[in-house]
């Protein structure tokens, strides 16, 4: 049998069970890990809707981040990012992982705004007065809170 054959066969039997796994295998997204905001109708208006483990140390960076978040991001995002019932979403939750949501998408949200996706808070306006440096900084702040709370 010439090569070329066998290559075709092999990349047809590896494409075919690569579309198999997909439509039947487990899924990617482990145990408790959903996109699907909870629940929060028990919840009074305002109140936090995470609570927030806090890290005994921030960096130098996270630091800053958190004085900009207090400044900019607070009003809606609550205190040290637990979010606001009927206000607007935790960011220290699994919806805001880095591999769900980069640094970038936190840079594009502050700068452009985002519509509605996840949540049903309505959409987010674009924040006035923050440089792109300036929301990486808060990502920072918001990235060492996710890790403190298991959120890699």
């Amino acid at each position: 049998m010439n090569r070329t054959l066998v290559a075709i066969a092999a990349l047809l039997l590896v494409t075919g069970a690569a579309i198999y796994w997909t439509a039947t295998g487990p899924a990617l997204q482990g145990p408790g890990h959903s996109m699907v905001p909870p629940d929060t109708g028990a919840i009074a208006d305002g109140a936090p809707l995470v609570t927030v483990a806090l890290p005994g140390e921030l960096s130098p960076d996270a630091q800053i981040g958190k004085r900009a978040f207090t400044a900019k991001c607070a009003a809606c995002h609550g205190v040290n990012a637990a979010g606001q019932n009927g206000v607007a979403p935790p960011l220290v939750h699994k919806i805001y992982e880095p591999s769900h949501h980069s640094d970038m998408a936190f840079v594009l949200a502050a700068r452009n705004g985002v519509r509605a996706h996840h949540w049903t808070f309505g959409n987010m306006p674009a924040v006035d007065g923050l440089t792109d440096a300036d929301v990486k900084l808060i990502a920072r702040y918001v990235r060492e809170l996710q890790q403190e709370n298991g959120i890699f």
